[in-house]
Order: C-alpha cells, then structure tokens, then sequence
C-alpha cells in the first residue's frame, strides 16, 4: 500500500484527468472526476469590481484541496486527511485514510 502526499497528489493532477475517492464530511464517499491541468480548467476571467470594491482574497487551507471538477464544470475540494484513493492513466494510489 502506498501513501499519497499532498506533492504527489498535485503533480498526479497536473498530468489531466484524475479520479479521486475521498469521504465526504456528511461521511459518504464521492468518486470525484477532477483535474488540476492547465489545459483542462477554463480560463478565469477577472471580476469587475464597482467602484469601492475591494477584492476578497480566501485564505489557503493546507488542510483541504481545491480542484477542478470535471463533471461539474466548477471548483471543488476536499480533505486531503479524507482522501481514499487516486486514479489516473490505469494507476491507483491509495491516500491518506486509505
């Protein structure tokens, strides 16, 4: 059995597409088709701020992971503690709470 780090799971996204199972905090379990390629996530486009405006800016939280959801066509994330397994190119790697 292997252990995903935070790293590897970053550069196993980055190669396209993933899927990742992980338990959800509610406690079931979702198999997530997701991605971190640049070449899969559409281009961000800025948010015109009215005049006042300040921008938010969410603070990171190492203990969750922000991808890109694939059958969703929108931004997700999970608990990398709750991370089962990841899967791309026919390889599986079990996580954290695997």
């Amino acid at each position: 059995m292997t252990t995903l780090t935070r790293e590897q799971l970053s550069e196993l996204l980055r190669t396209g597409e993933c899927v990742v199972e992980f338990t959800k905090v509610d406690g079931t379990v979702r198999s997530m088709p997701c991605t971190l390629s640049d070449t899969l996530i559409p281009p961000v486009l800025p948010k015109q701020l009215a005049e006042g405006e300040v921008a938010k800016v969410k603070k990171a939280n190492p203990d969750v992971f922000s991808v890109w959801c694939l059958d969703k066509k929108e931004w997700r994330s999970f608990r990398f503690a709750n991370l089962i397994s990841a899967k791309a190119k026919d390889v599986t790697h079990t996580g954290t709470a695997g």
